[in-house]
Formats: structure tokens, C-alpha cells, sequence
């Protein structure tokens, strides 16, 4: 039998949706012992017991089939964030089987450990999850469990990642619920330069002394500091540059900051970003503009110049509004039964179309839709307005979402599916923002002096050993680690659990075990 550290464990514990074994390394690292785990990903299996050394046997498999647990002191579970309905919920703990949420209190309700730890995205907090929340909260004290939620950063805890998650902790006794205490957030960061593989974290302290030296001052010798993006603005100057038409900022590159354009073609687009979100040209919170809006504005821009930028791939033509001829109307599908039913007086307008809230609901694609009609002339188009191509900030441009500088202190919260956000070790020594702007593009873009996280450095920002055992495949590793709990913040939590004295008093812990075969439907 393995004990944590060479000892008798404090507790045992059990750890549903396991994923990689962020709860177990935290939990063993207080003292726990894993009794079983419960994971169906593969490629999670394989990382989870290659690096804890566990048979695979100790897999419980799908939570939904697993029948009881066995006696342990604390259940973990990081629930996956899948939509999930309350309905049935008066049906009780034998019935409200195959929601995850529900699956994982009916376990906690038929082997009531002595406290748990639940993790979930953030967004469980939102306004619009609150009768999500509520339910979760009521099912755990029907339980007979008093317990609470706490919203935490990771950055807070350990790590160089902006990833705030909610975590429930609770207690089978209230004396124990009523001695713990959330732990204080760490004096002392971890900072991005501190687990960049081929960057000394020296290098930067030395680049902020340096820059500070040159930063305007106030007239009490105190650095006059802009408004900032970043967590980290010791220096005056963002750590992180942003990649999109959409926004505008000394940090924040343009297309035509990379494609080579002249000065006037420059002041058009800044005309389009400082104008695009009035509500003089439309609805939403961004609108193309007509020829006539960019004359309106400045009389001198021609139709020929805005599809100069067309063709530079700056900007994009679009239809805005159409007549419709409903002359040639003869069969139609649902989808574009529903959009023609929108229009006004015979007139069809995309704002309309992409307001819509049934339109929303129903996820129509509105540019698949209206081709066909289009096509077989029903729609004519009255009007063309021209806004920028890229138009999804998340997205970046060409590939690139944002780039962080080595004197950030932080991260962005990493992902399953991956993100455009890079990395560079390239210390920019500026003296200004329009300095800083321009040596970024210079020496950083331009010369692709930039890179992708690697799965070392994303196992730290995590708080795994650099060297834990994943798939080669960067999309597979990428997957679990995005997928796991930061292990610092719940090592905090655990220890915090811990100074309660919950289990101060308790007997030797017994490790008896009932066979696997007894514990999951067959």
C-alpha cells in the first residue's frame, strides 16, 4: 500500500473526473491517499497513472455507472462544465441519475466523506447560472453538508495564469465548516519569466530598473503610469501586445501596422474604428459603413480607395440591406422562411437579421441562408457598406491573438482547444509608448521572433512538475492541461481543510478496500 511521503496518510480521499491528476498531486502533497479515481478520456488515464504510478484498476470508469463509493475523508471532483437542466429534481437521489452535477452529489450523498472539494468554471457565478448554482448548493445540503463557494485567480495561488474558477468546499460536520478559512492570496508571485524555458528571470528585473530610469516622472519622482491592459504595469508600459482592428491602444497592433499601407489609407481605417460603434450607423455594437458615412466624415475618400483596402484584405464589401422580389418566391426552406419574415416594408436589413433572438436560438447561419436567395434574385441588394475583415477579436489576426512580453506577470488562462497567444523572450528597452509599439513590430513580429507556450512551460503554469508525463501531440496535451485544475490552489484549499483539525481527533486511518467489481454496474 502506497502511503504519501513515506507515511501513514492523514486521509484518504477519492478523485472523480480525475483528468490528469491535478487533485491527486495536491492532495498527496498534504498527506492524502488516493483510494480510486474515476476518468473515461484515455489519454487522461495513461497521463494519470504514468505519473503517479497507479494500476489502471484503480479506474472507476463512468461516473454514471458507478454504483457506491467506498469509506474515504474526501471526495474531489473537477465536474466538467456540460449544459445540464434541473428538471426532475424532485425525484431524489435515486433518480436524478446522468447529469454529471447530479451523478457526482449522489455519490457524495450515498458515501459521505468528511468534506469535499468541487471545482467548476467560472461562469457557474454568472447571473444567468444563478438558478444553476442554487440547485447545486440546495442537492448538497439535502446532502447534509454545509458548504460554500469561493471564486479564486490561480495567479493568486502560485501560477502565472489569469484562471479564475469557482470552488465549492464542504463539510459533513458545521464545526468544521465554520473553522475554515479561505487561504490569503501569496505575497510573492510566480511570474511568466520564471518558467520561460530559455529566458533568465534576472534578465528582466534588470530591463525594469533600466526603463523605470527613463519613464516620466511626476513632480514627486513618482513614474507616470498609463492605463494598462496587463496585470503588470511596473513600468509604465503594457506586457503584452493585443492583435486586432477592432480596438485601439498603444499596445494594440493593426493589420495595417503589418501590411504595408500608406498614411492616408492609415487614417481611413483609424476613421472606420473611431466610428464603427455609433449608433448613427446602426444597431450593434459594430457597424459596417456606407460610402456615403466615409464622405459624410471626410468628402475627399473615394469609392476606389476604399477597395484599394479591399484588396489589401484590410477591409471587406458586404450587402446590408435588400429589396425583395417576391415574384420569383416559390419554395422556401424554414431557415429562409424565418429570415424573409423579418423584413420591413419589403425591405430586409442585417442588423434585423443578426439581433434576432429566434434567429439566435436557432443558430442560422445568416450568410449560408441568404446565398441561395441571392442567387435566384428574390434578394436585391440596395446597399453596400464596407468594415473590417477581421472582425473577431478572440480570432487575432493572422494567427496571432496576443504576445506576451517576458516582463509580464502573467498568462492567459490556458485552454483545451488552444489559443493564438504566444510568447517572447525578446526584452523590449523602450523609451515611450510609440517607441515601445515600434520596436515590438520591428524586432519581435516582423522578425517572427516569437513562439507558442511549450508543454513544459504549460505544465508549470498549470503547477505540474515541467517534466510530467503527456502525449507528444501538441493538441492532445494541450487538451489535458487545459482541462485540469491549476495543483497550488488546490493544495491551499486542501491544507486549509486540514487546519480545521477535521482530522486531528480520528483514528488510524483504514484503508480497506472493497474490490472494484462490487463498487460499478455491470
Amino acid at each position: 500500500m502506497r502511503k504519501a511521503n513515506g507515511r501513514r496518510p492523514v486521509f484518504t480521499f477519492i478523485d472523480l473526473f480525475s483528468g490528469i491528476g491535478g487533485f491527486r498531486m495536491a492532495l498527496e502533497k498534504n498527506g492524502g491517499e488516493c483510494l480510486h479515481f474515476s476518468e473515461i478520456s484515455s489519454d487522461a488515464i495513461t497521463a494519470y497513472c504514468a505519473n503517479s504510478n497507479e494500476p489502471i484498476e484503480k479506474n472507476l470508469g463512468d461516473i454514471t455507472k458507478i454504483k457506491e463509493l467506498p469509506k474515504h475523508n474526501i471526495l474531489t471532483a473537477g465536474v466538467p462544465c456540460q449544459s445540464w437542466s434541473i428538471a426532475g429534481r424532485n425525484l431524489g437521489f435515486d433518480d436524478d441519475r446522468g447529469q454529471l452535477w447530479n451523478d457526482t452529489i449522489f455519490l457524495l450523498n450515498q458515501s459521505k466523506p468528511d468534506a469535499f472539494i468541487f471545482e467548476n468554471v467560472k461562469g457557474l457565478v454568472d447571473p444567468r447560472n444563478k438558478k444553476a448554482l442554487s440547485y447545486i448548493l440546495d442537492r448538497i445540503k439535502e446532502a447534509g453538508y454545509f458548504a460554500n463557494y469561493y471564486v479564486l485567480n490561480s495567479f493568486d495561488y502560485g501560477v502565472p495564469q489569469n484562471r479564475i474558477r469557482i470552488y465549492i468546499i464542504g463539510f459533513k460536520d458545521k464545526t468544521f465548516a465554520d473553522k475554515f478559512k479561505i487561504p490569503k492570496p501569496l505575497d510573492k508571485k510566480i511570474k511568466l519569466a520564471d518558467i520561460l524555458s530559455d529566458f533568465k528571470a534576472s534578465d528582466v528585473s534588470q530591463q525594469i530598473i533600466e526603463t523605470e530610469n527613463e519613464m516620466p516622472r511626476n513632480l514627486f519622482g513618482e513614474i507616470i503610469t498609463q492605463k494598462s491592459m496587463s496585470l503588470s504595469t511596473s513600468n509604465g508600459l503594457n506586457d503584452y501586445f493585443l492583435f486586432n482592428d477592432l480596438r485601439n491602444g498603444h499596445s494594440t497592433i493593426h493589420s495595417w501596422d503589418i501590411i504595408e499601407t500608406t498614411e492616408r489609407q492609415k487614417k481611413i481605417c483609424y476613421l472606420l474604428l473611431k466610428n464603427r460603434r455609433k449608433s448613427a450607423y446602426g444597431d450593434l455594437d459594430g457597424n459596417p459603413l456606407s460610402l456615403e458615412h466615409f464622405q459624410s466624415l471626410d468628402n475627399t475618400i473615394t469609392e476606389k480607395e476604399l477597395d484599394e483596402l479591399v484588396a489589401l484584405k484590410i477591409l471587406k464589401k458586404e450587402h446590408y440591406s435588400f429589396n425583395i422580389d417576391s415574384t420569383k418566391i416559390n419554395e422556401l426552406t424554414e431557415e429562409e422562411s424565418l429570415l424573409l419574415n423579418l423584413c420591413e416594408n419589403n425591405v430586409l436589413i442585417m442588423d434585423k437579421l443578426k439581433m434576432n433572438r429566434e434567429v439566435k436560438v436557432k443558430k442560422i447561419s445568416i450568410s449560408k441562408t441568404i446565398l441561395p436567395l441571392i442567387e435566384q434574385g428574390i434578394l436585391i441588394s440596395n446597399e453596400e457598406r464596407y468594415d473590417f475583415k477581421n472582425t473577431k477579436i478572440s480570432t487575432g489576426l493572422y494567427g496571432v491573438n496576443r504576445v506576451f512580453l517576458p516582463t509580464s506577470n502573467i498568462f492567459p488562462t490556458l485552454v483545451a482547444s488552444d489559443t493564438n497567444d504566444f510568447v517572447t523572450t525578446k526584452v523590449i528597452n523602450a523609451k515611450n509608448e510609440e517607441d515601445h509599439k515600434k520596436q515590438f513590430v520591428e524586432q519581435v513580429y516582423k522578425k517572427e521572433n516569437y513562439r507558442r507556450i511549450t508543454k513544459e512551460e504549460a505544465c508549470m503554469i498549470q503547477g505540474f512538475p515541467k517534466d510530467y508525463v503527456l502525449p507528444e501531440n501538441r493538441a492532445r496535451w494541450m487538451k489535458l492541461v487545459g482541462n485540469s485544475v491549476s495543483v497550488p490552489v488546490i493544495e491551499v484549499l486542501c491544507k486549509a481543510i486540514l487546519d480545521t483539525g477535521i482530522f486531528d481527533t480520528k483514528k488510524e486511518i483504514k484503508t480497506d478496500r472493497p474490490k472494484i467489481h462490487n463498487l460499478v454496474e455491470r
